[in-house]
């Protein structure tokens, strides 16, 4: 299993409508696309005062993470639906991608 961990700085005031989008419209959206999402959600922390977001997907392979991303960041839907709504939000963001196993992803799955 690939672990894909996104970690969001967010511009000042956003993370409750940034969070909210994600919930009702990204991770929905990602979904539907075959993109398995483990967990996402405001920080509890504000790191020098900005507020953060953070979003976790699991893929097969890094063959499809790659597929699976282009895919979807190519798709009308996410260009035409919540795309402006959650990059209008983000000063900057940060990913790593880790090489894990099934059972510490599904430990971490949201329930």
């Amino acid at each position: 299993m690939i672990l894909e961990i996104r970690t969001y700085r967010l511009k000042p005031g956003t993370s409750d409508e940034f969070v909210r989008v994600m919930r009702e419209e990204s991770v929905p959206l990602l979904e539907a696309s075959g993109i398995r999402v483990v967990d996402y959600g405001a920080s509890l922390v504000a790191e020098d005062g900005h507020e953060e977001a953070y979003l976790m997907r699991a893929f097969t392979s890094l063959e499809a993470h790659q597929e699976q991303e282009e895919r979807y960041y190519g798709s009308d839907a996410w260009r035409l639906g919540p795309r402006e709504a959650i990059v209008s939000r983000i000063d900057s963001y940060h990913t790593i991608v880790i090489e894990t196993s099934e059972q510490i992803v599904q430990a971490l799955q949201r329930r």
